[in-house]
């Protein structure tokens, strides 16, 4: 599916909206902030409409501190407390920003709840989280604050949200995320014919990368961003979409940028040396651009039954590995729960003597760590066409326990790809 870059995208550098009221939902961190703090430093009049007033243990961040990181960066804000499922809240937070900047001029719809399970792993409960928060929530800010873009100069409503590429290898591993954020999708494709003739431009941008977060950092460790990029790609790439006069359209960040001729896209990455992780919902001729496009491809392709007795085989192989060195630079014991019709559990002690390979709970005792897979995830895992930072980020492995021990499994698959 071919992107074509719209004309009317400005150049970043002129100030645009200085003096203007942006509207944020889920901006107290990561990307929501991110867009704040770039558009502050025009001088920008910034709403901060999210739920976290109290830090979280492992999320910093609240509504106030990204206040005031807004007006250290130039800009006046208001921080709201706004749980997007509520529409008396949002009717609150909308009223309040227009009571003190006069009205609204950008909205940024942010705000996203994920969970990536397949249908029967999916819990109603995060079904309602998602459409909740991702659909639901942005038409419901949308529908309230259109009364007042309509009055702008400059109306815009950008959703952080995917293009809307309808093909099963998007759909197959979490369809209850993807439906929620195509939902997203489908309030630009919707709303921006139907609110052209109001001059009222819509569009989505999308991040060619998965971008570093705290909640990233959250659920799977500091060293799972190394392959990401940070806020500040997404925030550059919003900020001249919402400057400009293109409505209608699915932007990938990284493509907005290079035609603003940026070329430097190294300062944008965590850490520069390391590859790339592609994210998801990208058309093939963003994907077939990173190196590691075969890998990513394996991933999403149609799987092929497995061999049960591979399995027994792989985890021979895995034992002949084994060796007090590697066990003592290791030190972590680790289980296997292979789900679908194998459905049985193996671990690998490398924690204790030279190691051990068994089927069953670990003898040592507690694993620490604890990795639930398919078949076909298992054994991709550890023939080396399917990394475990892109399997846990897919959505195809899950983990509990220490998630150190479980970074190193990939270094460890690395070392022993060459036996198995």
């Amino acid at each position: 599916m071919q992107l074509p870059f719209p004309k009317g995208i400005m150049h970043p550098n002129e100030m645009a909206l200085a003096g203007k009221t942006v509207f944020i939902t889920g901006a107290s961190r990561g990307i929501g902030k991110a867009i704040a703090l770039r558009a502050a430093r025009d001088g920008a009049n910034i709403i901060i409409a999210a739920k976290t007033t109290e830090p979280h243990p492992k999320l910093p961040g609240t509504i106030y501190t990204a206040a005031k990181e807004v007006e250290q960066a130039g800009g006046q804000c208001l921080p709201c407390v706004v749980d997007v499922r509520d529409e008396e809240q949002i009717q609150n937070a909308v009223t309040s920003a227009v009571n003190k900047f006069g009205g609204i001029d950008v909205l940024v719809n942010n705000a996203s709840a994920i969970h990536l399970t397949g249908t029967v792993d999916t819990p109603m409960k995060r079904y309602d989280l998602m459409h909740g928060i991702n659909t639901r929530g942005t038409f419901l800010v949308s529908k309230v604050c259109i009364p007042y873009l309509k009055k702008s100069s400059i109306a815009h409503i950008l959703n952080i949200s995917p293009p809307l590429l309808m093909e099963p290898r998007w759909f197959k591993n979490h369809v209850a995320y993807t439906m929620a954020k195509y939902g997203m999708s489908l309030c630009v494709l919707g709303m921006a014919a139907e609110l052209k003739s109001d001059n009222i431009h819509v569009n989505a941008v999308w991040p060619k990368t998965a971008i570093a977060t705290a909640a990233m950092e959250m659920l799977g460790g500091k060293d799972i961003t190394k392959n990401c990029r940070k806020p500040d790609i997404m925030a550059d790439a919003a900020y001249a979409i919402v400057t400009g006069k293109s409505t209608g359209n699915f932007f990938i960040d990284e493509r907005v940028l290079r035609e603003q001729g940026e070329t430097n896209f190294d300062k944008y990455a965590v850490d520069p040396t390391q590859p790339l992780s592609p994210d998801f919902f990208l058309p093939d001729e963003e994907l077939k651009s990173f190196p590691n496009y075969e890998e990513f491809a394996a991933l999403y392709a149609a799987e092929k039954p497995a061999s049960p007795n591979s399995v027994e085989s792989v985890f021979s192989k895995i034992k002949s590995t084994l060796n007090e060195e590697l066990v003592s630079k290791t030190k972590g014991v680790y289980a296997f729960q292979i789900t679908g019709p194998a459905n049985e559990i193996w671990f690998v002690d490398m924690k204790n003597g030279s190691g051990e390979v068994g089927k069953g709970e670990p003898p040592a005792g507690k694993a620490d760590v604890i990795f639930t897979m398919d078949l076909d995830s298992f054994m991709k895992m550890f023939s080396g066409t399917l990394k475990p930072t892109a399997a846990f980020m897919s959505g195809k492995l899950k983990l509990k326990g220490d998630m150190g021990l479980a970074m190193k499994l990939e270094k460890l698959m690395s070392k022993m790809k060459s036996h198995l």
